[in-house]
Protein backbone atom coordinates (compact mmCIF):
# COMPACT_ATOMS: atom_id res chain seq x y z
CA UNK A 1 0.00 0.00 0.00
CA UNK A 2 1.52 3.21 -0.79
CA UNK A 3 2.10 6.32 1.63
CA UNK A 4 -0.33 8.52 2.73
CA UNK A 5 -0.98 11.76 0.44
CA UNK A 6 1.18 14.65 1.90
CA UNK A 7 -1.67 17.02 0.10
CA UNK A 8 -4.01 15.28 3.48
CA UNK A 9 -1.40 16.56 5.89
CA UNK A 10 -1.28 19.94 4.28
CA UNK A 11 -5.02 20.10 4.66
CA UNK A 12 -4.77 19.08 8.07
CA UNK A 13 -2.91 21.97 8.96
CA UNK A 14 -4.78 24.36 7.17
CA UNK A 15 -7.99 22.97 8.78
CA UNK A 16 -6.70 23.86 12.06
CA UNK A 17 -4.82 26.48 11.45
CA UNK A 18 -5.02 28.21 15.15
CA UNK A 19 -3.03 25.77 16.36
CA UNK A 20 -0.62 25.45 13.79
CA UNK A 21 0.22 28.92 13.61
CA UNK A 22 0.86 29.44 17.35
CA UNK A 23 3.25 26.35 17.22
CA UNK A 24 5.06 27.46 13.90
CA UNK A 25 5.42 30.87 15.42
CA UNK A 26 6.89 29.54 19.11
CA UNK A 27 9.15 27.31 17.09
CA UNK A 28 10.33 30.50 15.30
CA UNK A 29 11.22 32.21 18.10
CA UNK A 30 13.24 29.66 19.37
CA UNK A 31 15.08 29.23 15.68
CA UNK A 32 15.52 32.66 15.76
CA UNK A 33 17.14 33.23 19.45
CA UNK A 34 19.54 30.53 18.57
CA UNK A 35 20.89 31.87 15.28
CA UNK A 36 21.04 35.45 16.93
CA UNK A 37 22.92 34.36 19.53
CA UNK A 38 25.29 32.54 17.50
CA UNK A 39 25.62 34.92 15.09
CA UNK A 40 27.04 37.12 18.29
CA UNK A 41 29.63 34.81 19.04
CA UNK A 42 30.20 33.96 15.22
CA UNK A 43 30.49 37.92 14.52
CA UNK A 44 33.09 38.16 17.78
CA UNK A 45 35.03 35.45 17.33
CA UNK A 46 35.46 36.48 13.29
CA UNK A 47 36.72 39.78 14.71
CA UNK A 48 39.33 38.40 16.31
CA UNK A 49 40.21 35.47 13.34
CA UNK A 50 40.69 38.44 10.87
CA UNK A 51 43.01 40.40 13.40
CA UNK A 52 46.97 40.63 12.56
CA UNK A 53 49.17 39.91 10.03
CA UNK A 54 50.46 36.47 9.34
CA UNK A 55 54.22 37.71 8.87
CA UNK A 56 54.19 39.45 12.55
CA UNK A 57 55.64 38.42 15.44
CA UNK A 58 54.52 39.57 18.76
CA UNK A 59 56.76 39.41 21.76
CA UNK A 60 55.48 39.54 24.90
CA UNK A 61 56.44 38.86 28.71
CA UNK A 62 56.57 35.03 29.58
CA UNK A 63 53.67 34.21 31.43
CA UNK A 64 51.78 37.23 30.07
CA UNK A 65 48.05 36.13 28.40
CA UNK A 66 47.49 39.02 26.93
CA UNK A 67 49.76 42.61 25.98
CA UNK A 68 47.16 44.58 28.64
CA UNK A 69 49.12 42.26 31.37
CA UNK A 70 52.89 41.87 29.43
CA UNK A 71 55.79 44.40 31.02
CA UNK A 72 58.49 45.08 28.95
CA UNK A 73 61.18 47.51 30.07
CA UNK A 74 62.64 50.44 27.42
CA UNK A 75 65.90 49.39 27.85
CA UNK A 76 64.94 45.90 26.70
CA UNK A 77 63.08 47.14 23.86
CA UNK A 78 65.26 49.58 22.25
CA UNK A 79 68.37 46.49 22.73
CA UNK A 80 66.04 44.46 20.16
CA UNK A 81 65.16 47.08 17.75
CA UNK A 82 68.15 46.71 15.42
CA UNK A 83 68.58 42.79 15.48
CA UNK A 84 69.57 41.20 12.87
CA UNK A 85 66.49 39.72 10.35
CA UNK A 86 64.17 42.39 11.08
CA UNK A 87 62.88 43.79 7.41
CA UNK A 88 63.52 47.63 7.17
CA UNK A 89 61.12 49.52 4.84
CA UNK A 90 62.58 52.02 1.79
CA UNK A 91 64.58 54.69 4.55
CA UNK A 92 66.19 51.33 6.04
CA UNK A 93 63.46 51.52 9.47
CA UNK A 94 63.28 48.73 10.99
CA UNK A 95 59.67 47.25 11.02
CA UNK A 96 59.64 47.70 14.84
CA UNK A 97 57.35 48.86 16.83
CA UNK A 98 56.92 49.18 20.46
CA UNK A 99 53.37 49.29 22.22
CA UNK A 100 51.28 49.63 25.23
CA UNK A 101 47.61 49.09 26.27
CA UNK A 102 45.65 51.10 28.49
CA UNK A 103 42.17 51.46 29.33
CA UNK A 104 40.23 54.47 29.63
CA UNK A 105 36.51 54.96 30.78
CA UNK A 106 34.48 57.02 27.74
CA UNK A 107 30.89 58.04 27.81
CA UNK A 108 28.82 57.07 24.88
CA UNK A 109 26.78 58.99 23.03
CA UNK A 110 23.74 57.63 23.42
CA UNK A 111 23.50 56.34 27.09
CA UNK A 112 24.20 57.82 29.97
CA UNK A 113 26.81 54.50 31.44
CA UNK A 114 29.94 54.52 29.64
CA UNK A 115 32.70 51.79 28.89
CA UNK A 116 36.41 50.91 29.04
CA UNK A 117 38.32 51.32 25.90
CA UNK A 118 41.34 50.48 24.58
CA UNK A 119 44.24 52.71 24.33
CA UNK A 120 47.21 51.56 22.37
CA UNK A 121 50.10 53.38 22.13
CA UNK A 122 52.11 52.19 19.16
CA UNK A 123 55.56 53.33 17.46
CA UNK A 124 56.21 55.44 14.24
CA UNK A 125 56.08 52.03 12.35
CA UNK A 126 53.03 50.94 14.31
CA UNK A 127 50.56 51.55 10.82
CA UNK A 128 52.86 50.01 8.38
CA UNK A 129 52.98 46.86 10.54
CA UNK A 130 49.13 46.97 10.01
CA UNK A 131 48.90 47.23 5.84
CA UNK A 132 44.77 46.46 6.57
CA UNK A 133 44.37 49.90 8.37
CA UNK A 134 43.13 52.85 6.37
CA UNK A 135 42.23 56.18 7.27
CA UNK A 136 38.91 57.43 6.20
CA UNK A 137 39.05 60.77 7.86
CA UNK A 138 41.69 63.08 8.93
CA UNK A 139 45.59 61.95 9.41
CA UNK A 140 47.74 60.76 11.05
CA UNK A 141 48.89 61.27 14.94
CA UNK A 142 52.05 63.24 15.21
CA UNK A 143 54.54 62.41 18.03
CA UNK A 144 55.07 65.20 20.96
CA UNK A 145 51.44 66.80 19.93
CA UNK A 146 48.91 64.37 22.63
CA UNK A 147 47.20 63.65 19.14
CA UNK A 148 45.23 60.03 18.57
CA UNK A 149 42.95 58.34 16.24
CA UNK A 150 40.32 56.67 16.61
CA UNK A 151 38.55 53.61 15.21
CA UNK A 152 35.37 54.20 13.50
CA UNK A 153 33.21 52.20 14.99
CA UNK A 154 34.24 53.59 18.51
CA UNK A 155 34.03 56.92 16.84
CA UNK A 156 30.14 55.85 16.30
CA UNK A 157 29.44 55.01 19.85
CA UNK A 158 31.28 57.13 21.67
CA UNK A 159 31.05 61.06 22.60
CA UNK A 160 34.35 63.17 21.87
CA UNK A 161 35.61 60.76 19.10
CA UNK A 162 35.26 62.64 16.17
CA UNK A 163 37.70 64.52 14.18
CA UNK A 164 38.54 67.36 16.05
CA UNK A 165 36.93 66.38 19.36
CA UNK A 166 39.17 66.47 22.50
CA UNK A 167 38.90 64.07 25.53
CA UNK A 168 40.26 63.94 29.08
CA UNK A 169 42.41 60.44 29.96
CA UNK A 170 45.86 59.99 31.95
CA UNK A 171 47.34 63.26 32.72
CA UNK A 172 46.95 64.29 29.46
CA UNK A 173 44.42 65.78 26.93
CA UNK A 174 44.05 63.92 23.90
CA UNK A 175 42.88 65.48 20.46
CA UNK A 176 41.30 63.27 17.63
CA UNK A 177 42.87 63.88 14.53
CA UNK A 178 41.83 61.07 12.72
CA UNK A 179 39.54 58.10 11.88
CA UNK A 180 40.68 54.48 11.19
CA UNK A 181 39.00 51.61 9.76
CA UNK A 182 40.41 48.09 10.12
CA UNK A 183 38.60 45.79 8.01
CA UNK A 184 35.86 44.88 11.21
CA UNK A 185 39.34 43.18 12.93
CA UNK A 186 39.66 43.86 16.93
CA UNK A 187 41.58 46.93 16.05
CA UNK A 188 38.26 48.45 15.29
CA UNK A 189 37.48 48.92 19.22
CA UNK A 190 40.83 50.52 20.01
CA UNK A 191 42.41 54.15 20.26
CA UNK A 192 45.86 54.70 18.76
CA UNK A 193 48.34 57.26 19.56
CA UNK A 194 52.46 57.61 20.48
CA UNK A 195 53.64 54.73 22.52
CA UNK A 196 55.92 57.23 24.59
CA UNK A 197 53.05 59.89 25.00
CA UNK A 198 51.13 57.53 26.48
CA UNK A 199 53.41 55.96 28.86
CA UNK A 200 54.41 59.64 29.95
CA UNK A 201 50.20 60.23 30.62
CA UNK A 202 49.67 57.07 32.14
CA UNK A 203 52.78 57.20 34.53
CA UNK A 204 54.04 54.01 32.71
CA UNK A 205 57.77 52.94 33.07
CA UNK A 206 57.32 50.11 30.37
CA UNK A 207 56.20 49.15 27.68
CA UNK A 208 53.91 45.92 26.92
CA UNK A 209 54.54 44.06 24.14
CA UNK A 210 56.84 44.90 20.26
CA UNK A 211 55.51 44.12 17.10
CA UNK A 212 58.54 43.05 14.61
CA UNK A 213 57.72 41.92 10.62
CA UNK A 214 60.95 39.23 9.83
CA UNK A 215 62.54 39.21 6.70
CA UNK A 216 61.73 35.91 6.05
CA UNK A 217 60.17 32.64 7.36
CA UNK A 218 63.64 31.76 8.19
CA UNK A 219 64.48 35.08 9.88
CA UNK A 220 61.47 34.86 11.92
CA UNK A 221 62.51 31.23 13.46
CA UNK A 222 66.15 32.78 13.96
CA UNK A 223 64.22 35.81 15.79
CA UNK A 224 62.58 33.68 17.76
CA UNK A 225 65.37 31.75 19.16
CA UNK A 226 67.35 34.34 19.75
CA UNK A 227 64.65 36.38 21.73
CA UNK A 228 63.18 33.36 23.49
CA UNK A 229 67.03 32.18 24.92
CA UNK A 230 67.45 35.39 26.25
CA UNK A 231 67.32 35.01 29.94
CA UNK A 232 67.12 38.92 30.56
CA UNK A 233 64.31 39.36 28.74
CA UNK A 234 62.15 36.68 29.81
CA UNK A 235 59.85 36.76 26.73
CA UNK A 236 58.25 34.80 24.20
CA UNK A 237 57.31 35.02 20.80
CA UNK A 238 53.90 33.97 18.56
CA UNK A 239 52.46 34.66 15.42
CA UNK A 240 50.24 37.78 15.68
CA UNK A 241 47.29 35.99 14.18
CA UNK A 242 47.72 32.92 16.72
CA UNK A 243 47.89 35.86 19.51
CA UNK A 244 44.17 36.92 18.60
CA UNK A 245 43.09 33.72 17.74
CA UNK A 246 43.69 32.86 21.22
CA UNK A 247 41.44 35.65 22.19
CA UNK A 248 38.29 34.24 20.53
CA UNK A 249 37.85 32.58 24.15
CA UNK A 250 35.95 36.07 25.32
CA UNK A 251 32.92 34.09 22.58
CA UNK A 252 32.98 31.18 24.67
CA UNK A 253 30.47 32.60 27.71
CA UNK A 254 28.10 33.52 24.42
CA UNK A 255 27.86 30.40 23.08
CA UNK A 256 27.44 28.77 26.41
CA UNK A 257 24.50 31.30 27.41
CA UNK A 258 23.02 31.38 23.83
CA UNK A 259 22.63 27.07 23.77
CA UNK A 260 21.87 26.92 27.07
CA UNK A 261 18.48 29.82 26.62
CA UNK A 262 18.00 28.01 23.24
CA UNK A 263 17.89 24.35 24.86
CA UNK A 264 15.57 25.58 27.51
CA UNK A 265 13.17 27.39 24.95
CA UNK A 266 13.70 24.16 22.63
CA UNK A 267 11.76 22.20 25.04
CA UNK A 268 8.92 24.11 25.88
CA UNK A 269 8.46 24.61 21.20
CA UNK A 270 8.62 20.94 21.24
CA UNK A 271 5.70 20.59 23.90
CA UNK A 272 3.80 23.18 21.95
CA UNK A 273 4.52 20.95 18.89
CA UNK A 274 3.23 17.58 20.67
CA UNK A 275 0.01 19.37 22.13
CA UNK A 276 -0.85 20.18 18.88
CA UNK A 277 -0.19 16.76 17.36
CA UNK A 278 -1.92 15.05 19.93
CA UNK A 279 -4.61 17.67 19.55
CA UNK A 280 -4.97 16.58 15.77
CA UNK A 281 -4.86 12.83 16.72
CA UNK A 282 -7.35 13.20 19.35
CA UNK A 283 -9.60 15.28 16.63
CA UNK A 284 -8.85 12.84 13.86
CA UNK A 285 -9.36 9.35 15.64
CA UNK A 286 -12.38 8.63 12.97
CA UNK A 287 -10.12 9.50 9.84
CA UNK A 288 -7.79 7.61 11.29
CA UNK A 289 -10.04 4.20 11.61
CA UNK A 290 -10.87 4.99 7.95
CA UNK A 291 -7.66 5.15 6.85
CA UNK A 292 -6.81 1.60 8.19
CA UNK A 293 -9.75 0.49 6.90
CA UNK A 294 -9.04 1.51 3.08
CA UNK A 295 -5.69 -0.32 3.77
CA UNK A 296 -3.38 2.25 4.91
CA UNK A 297 -0.78 0.20 7.22
CA UNK A 298 0.37 1.61 10.83
CA UNK A 299 3.68 2.35 9.24
CA UNK A 300 2.23 4.83 6.70
CA UNK A 301 -0.03 6.35 9.60
CA UNK A 302 3.28 6.63 12.31
CA UNK A 303 5.12 8.29 9.13
CA UNK A 304 2.19 10.72 7.89
CA UNK A 305 1.78 12.02 11.44
CA UNK A 306 5.41 12.45 12.10
CA UNK A 307 5.48 14.12 8.72
CA UNK A 308 3.17 16.52 9.34
CA UNK A 309 5.00 17.62 12.73
CA UNK A 310 8.07 18.06 10.45
CA UNK A 311 6.11 20.42 8.56
CA UNK A 312 4.65 22.43 11.27
CA UNK A 313 8.50 22.61 12.61
CA UNK A 314 10.44 23.33 8.74
CA UNK A 315 8.27 26.40 8.58
CA UNK A 316 8.88 27.58 12.01
CA UNK A 317 12.67 27.31 11.15
CA UNK A 318 12.19 29.21 7.68
CA UNK A 319 10.29 31.96 9.77
CA UNK A 320 12.88 32.15 12.33
CA UNK A 321 15.37 32.36 9.97
CA UNK A 322 13.92 35.01 8.45
CA UNK A 323 13.40 36.72 11.75
CA UNK A 324 17.31 36.78 12.34
CA UNK A 325 18.49 38.13 8.62
CA UNK A 326 17.70 41.93 9.29
CA UNK A 327 20.50 41.40 12.13
CA UNK A 328 23.26 40.13 9.75
CA UNK A 329 25.95 43.01 9.67
CA UNK A 330 24.41 44.84 12.51
CA UNK A 331 27.64 46.48 14.59
CA UNK A 332 27.41 46.34 17.90
CA UNK A 333 29.64 45.67 20.97
CA UNK A 334 30.35 43.04 24.42
CA UNK A 335 32.59 43.29 27.07
CA UNK A 336 35.92 41.13 26.97
CA UNK A 337 37.08 39.44 30.09
CA UNK A 338 40.28 39.11 28.59
CA UNK A 339 40.84 42.84 27.97
CA UNK A 340 38.35 44.11 30.10
CA UNK A 341 37.34 46.51 27.55
CA UNK A 342 34.78 46.95 25.08
CA UNK A 343 34.93 45.26 21.68
CA UNK A 344 33.35 46.01 18.70
CA UNK A 345 31.86 43.73 16.06
CA UNK A 346 29.41 42.72 14.12
CA UNK A 347 26.76 39.83 13.85
CA UNK A 348 27.58 37.22 11.40
CA UNK A 349 24.58 35.04 9.72
CA UNK A 350 25.60 32.35 7.12
CA UNK A 351 24.37 29.73 5.24
CA UNK A 352 25.81 27.29 7.34
CA UNK A 353 24.33 29.30 10.55
CA UNK A 354 21.21 28.85 9.00
CA UNK A 355 21.27 25.47 7.99
CA UNK A 356 22.31 24.64 11.61
CA UNK A 357 18.76 27.04 12.84
CA UNK A 358 16.81 24.17 10.24
CA UNK A 359 18.06 21.14 11.40
CA UNK A 360 17.55 22.51 15.64
CA UNK A 361 14.14 23.12 13.74
CA UNK A 362 13.33 20.02 12.76
CA UNK A 363 14.75 18.27 15.17
CA UNK A 364 11.98 20.07 17.88
CA UNK A 365 9.43 18.61 15.21
CA UNK A 366 10.80 15.13 15.38
CA UNK A 367 10.73 14.88 19.29
CA UNK A 368 7.24 16.82 19.15
CA UNK A 369 5.84 14.26 16.70
CA UNK A 370 7.21 10.78 17.96
CA UNK A 371 4.71 9.70 20.67
CA UNK A 372 1.80 11.37 18.95
CA UNK A 373 2.88 9.84 15.67
CA UNK A 374 2.74 6.80 17.49
CA UNK A 375 -0.51 6.99 19.15
CA UNK A 376 -1.91 7.34 16.01
CA UNK A 377 -0.55 4.45 14.42
CA UNK A 378 -1.34 2.04 17.16
CA UNK A 379 -5.48 3.14 17.24
CA UNK A 380 -7.30 0.13 16.79
CA UNK A 381 -9.38 0.35 14.44
CA UNK A 382 -13.03 -0.56 15.37
CA UNK A 383 -12.33 1.86 18.30
CA UNK A 384 -11.30 4.56 16.26
CA UNK A 385 -14.25 4.11 13.90
CA UNK A 386 -16.57 4.02 16.88
CA UNK A 387 -15.61 6.95 18.27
Amino acid sequence: MPAIPLAYNVRSLRVRWRTTIATVLGIALVVAVFVMVMALARGLKSTYIQTGDPMNLLVLRRGSTAESSSQIMREEMMRRKYMPGIARDEQGRPFFSPEIIVLIYLNRIDAEVGGNVIVRGMGEMGLALRPNVTISEGRMFEPGRRECIVSRRLSDRFANCRVGDRFQAGKAEWTVVGIFEAGKSAYESEIWADADEVRAAFSRNFYGSMLVRPESEAAADAIVRRIESDRTLSARVLREVDYYKDQTKTAGPIQFMGGFLATIMSIGAAFSAMNTMYAAVGARTREIGTLRVLGFRRRAIYGSFLLESLILAAVGGLVGCLISLPLNGVATGTFSWTSFSEVAFEFRITPELLGKGMLFALAMGALGGLLPARMAAQKPVLAALKS
